[in-house]
């Protein structure tokens, strides 16, 4: 199973970062996810990546959860930083990925898991339905919904530099 673990490591931790918007609590959640299969363990005839995805998702959700009864908010988290001697190019991408993980931590949260694990994960609709254990129509309308809110979102503006690219070319971009 340790070995299957790392294999899925990569994967599992953009899922965590998609789902938190900072590099430093996915490691968390990711850390938090690993520990709870490790000592858990997983239940047979399972298979282990969609096991670890639901475990994860699950951690996020309890940890929101005492977020808003702590009601602690944290918006510096939120950012990435920006090396000054960056070229315009890098700025241009940091600041567009900054204002889509701001983007994705407004949405409601089963939306944010399904558009995570369909962008990032890459995932199809009858995997995220299975490892959701929801119906796969379900999965569409919640990925339409926060497909449909972050296009409003970046597409209102008259600024052409809060325009993105689609989210898919932003994941190859090295940073959803």
């Amino acid at each position: 199973m340790r070995d299957e673990l790392v294999k899925i490591l990569p994967k599992l931790r953009r899922f965590a970062f998609a789902l938190t918007g900072t590099a430093h609590d996915a490691d968390d959640l990711l850390q938090g996810t690993v520990e709870k299969l490790l000592v858990k363990g997983i239940p047979e005839d399972i298979h282990l990546e969609k096991w670890a995805i639901r475990v994860c998702r699950n951690l996020w959700i309890d940890e929101v959860r005492k977020q808003k009864v702590r009601a602690v908010v944290d918006l510096d988290d939120a950012q990435i930083p920006i090396n000054v001697g960056d070229n315009e190019r890098h700025i241009l991408n940091s600041i567009t990925l900054a204002q889509v993980n701001m983007a994705m931590d407004e949405l409601p949260i089963n939306q944010r898991t399904s558009l995570a694990l369909f962008t990032v994960s890459g995932l199809t609709y009858a995997e995220i339905a299975d490892v959701l254990e929801i119906p796969i129509g379900t999965v569409m309308s919640r990925i339409a919904r926060a497909r449909k809110t972050l296009a409003v979102r970046f597409n209102t503006s008259s600024a052409p530099e809060t325009k993105l690219p689609p989210i898919s070319q932003l994941v190859s971009m090295g940073g959803v």
